[in-house]
């Protein structure tokens, strides 16, 4: 196999990437490939962009894993930290803007923890939204689409077909549900007993 010049021993390679924006924090995104490290991956947010520091043999593929699985995890330690009710209001005011034109104006949003059978909930009459403090430490992308879900409800009360092709505005829709299901499913799976259980 023919060395690769961009993952030489003893250097660092950068490789620098757009990334889509959807509302969160980072609008780019930057790969530090460096012969170094050899297991450890590692990210941080830089201004407006987010570096993620990879060892040089890594694969084109297995980079790209990397890359969504830390930019999951900065979004989860970054909703931990910064939203409270008032935050989270602002968030759903800016989506209501950038996926229903504005039309969803919701009069209160904030966390509850009293839905442990439901990640949010919209009372359409009186224009409030909660969410469930379950959510709180997941990824912004989930964190957002439960509150598109919510404002969509402003707009239509029910979950029939002009529901659904309302809330197909917000483009990771079906990646937040399959993390929610898979967070479900993990709920429901028995506690397996470790050797110290036993």
């Amino acid at each position: 196999m023919p060395a690769d010049p961009l993952h030489r021993a003893g250097t660092s390679q950068r490789s620098a990437k757009s990334q889509p924006t959807d509302g969160s924090r980072a609008s780019a995104i930057e790969v530090r490939r460096s012969a170094r490290r050899r297991r450890t991956v590692s990210a941080y947010r830089e201004g407006d962009r987010t570096v993620v520091l990879i060892p040089a043999r890594m694969s084109e593929a297995e980079e790209q894993r990397w890359v969504r699985v830390m930019l999951d995890k900065l979004a989860a330690q970054e909703s931990r930290r910064t939203l409270g009710d008032a935050e989270l209001a602002e968030r759903a005011r800016r989506l209501s803007e950038q996926y229903f034109e504005g039309r969803a104006r919701p009069h209160s949003v904030r966390w509850v923890t009293n839905q442990n059978t439901r990640w949010g909930s919209c009372t359409p009459s009186d224009g409030s939204i909660r969410l469930s403090h379950r959510l709180q430490g997941m990824p912004e992308y989930v964190v957002d689409y439960v509150l598109c879900h919510e404002l969509a409800h402003l707009l239509v009360p029910g979950h029939g077909p002009r529901f659904w092709r309302l809330l197909e505005a917000y483009p990771k829709t079906e990646r937040a549900r399959g993390y929610l299901e898979g967070v479900v499913a993990a709920d429901r799976l028995p506690h397996v007993p470790g050797a110290r259980d036993e």
